[in-house]
């Protein structure tokens, strides 16, 4: 590209701060070159317009001039800064000695109504509203009704009740998703659909697999545990019942973060404060599952499903986590991946009937007759959620993760 004065950087990006880093030795040598000029002018010549580059700051401002209009705090304008790829070394090209005091300047230099701009307010972190608490308990006890409706039918009234529980779940659950720290106005279609095909599997995956490896399945699932197709129903009650610890392990993170950034002079020093943060809240979240699944385990009278169900809820946790702060790519991505291969474990089993194909099914078969069924999720939910978690590790410790408002909650 060419920057600012006709330098070309034909191997950087447009936001990269190498080129931020020109830019400001470029407009930095304008100024002095100004200063120059009109220290060997002629006293009585009447005073030249400035040169376009006389005021470094004043042309970052003009090639950020929607950010600047738009913001409400410097904060927001650091946060737009780091997102272009302006860093504290950028700023320091700039007379600053990091983004947020650049970002103070740029802001106090905004033109606003009356004669000086106001100092801006202080931040104030998101507040705990009691419509997002019930509603985030809501599906753990619809989710309990509906178990005990499906344990006490029997026939064609409890798959009635299973339907008609599921719904209403689901119902709840997006309820849940719509208010609060979990809410979020980025578009969740391709999440949420990979979302609904783990939730499934980990309903009906295990059972069907084991199902499939000895040759069947011979019938449809009956509702029950028992059966030639049984369902796992505990994790997905603890993952119902985990809505309200995961809105507010979310909520508690961006409490923190919001306070960090208030306090921060720099973007690293932001990242370091907030990266324990982040662990913290991800580790928060899977303890309080990992109590959730022990309990529903014990009540419905079934194995605990530790690995499945945690590497599951962490998955969709971090998912959710990162669509909330607007990173939405890579959730669809890691998602959808973790859907292919629980689908393809599924689908070899039933291809290696044809003949000549029963080398499909081995890689399956002996990671099933190694560690159960139950490993094939285990396996792929795990790996994908330590792929989020690293990701989220770059990107929700930036500054412009946590700018937005509360005006969703």
């Amino acid at each position: 590209m060419t920057a600012a004065g006709g330098t070309d950087h034909p191997m950087a990006a447009p936001g990269s701060p190498e080129v931020w880093d020109e830019r400001a030795e470029e407009w930095l040598t304008a100024d002095a070159d100004g200063r120059e000029d009109q220290a060997l002018a002629d006293p009585l010549d009447r005073p030249r317009p400035p040169r376009a580059g006389v005021d470094p700051v004043k042309a970052l401002m003009h090639h950020h001039h929607d950010l600047c209009a738009r913001a409400v705090d410097p904060l927001e304008i650091a946060a737009g800064l780091e997102v272009h790829g302006i860093t504290d070394r950028t700023a320091a090209r700039f007379r600053h000695r990091d983004v947020f005091s650049l970002a103070e300047e740029m802001y106090a230099r905004v033109p606003r109504d009356g004669d000086a701009p106001g100092d801006p307010a202080p931040v104030t972190p998101p507040r705990v509203r009691a419509d997002w608490v019930l509603l985030t308990l809501l599906p753990g006890a619809l989710g309990t009704a509906t178990l005990a409706a499906v344990r006490l039918t029997h026939g064609q009234t409890r798959l009635v009740a299973a339907a008609v529980g599921a719904l209403t779940v689901l119902l709840a659950l997006r309820a849940a998703l719509a208010r609060g720290p979990l809410s979020t106005t980025h578009p969740t279609r391709p999440t949420a659909t990979w979302a609904g095909w783990l939730l499934g599997y980990a309903l009906l995956g295990d059972g069907l697999l084991r199902a499939a490896l000895s040759g069947g399945p011979d019938a449809l699932p009956s509702g029950g545990t028992d059966g030639p197709w049984p369902l796992t129903t505990a994790p997905l009650l603890a993952l119902a019942l985990s809505c309200a610890p995961a809105a507010w392990c979310a909520h508690l993170l961006a409490v923190r973060a919001r306070r960090t950034l208030s306090s921060s002079r720099a973007l690293t020093d932001f990242a370091t404060s907030v990266r324990p943060l982040l662990l913290a809240a991800f580790a928060a979240y899977v303890g309080a599952l990992a109590a959730l699944t022990a309990a529903t385990a014990a009540a419905l009278d079934e194995p605990a499903a530790h690995p499945q169900t945690l590497t599951l809820g962490a998955l969709l946790f971090l998912a959710r986590l990162l669509t909330v702060h607007g990173f939405t790519h890579a959730p669809a991505l890691v998602l959808t991946a973790t859907a292919a291969v629980e689908a393809t474990a599924l689908a070899c089993v039933f291809a290696a009937r044809l003949p000549g194909c029963a080398w499909l099914a081995t890689p399956t078969r002996a990671l099933a007759d190694t560690w159960g069924p139950a490993a094939v999720p285990a396996l792929a939910c795990g790996a994908a959620a330590l792929a989020l978690l690293c990701h989220a590790s770059r990107t929700l410790t930036r500054a412009s993760a946590h700018t937005a408002g509360e005006e969703r909650w």
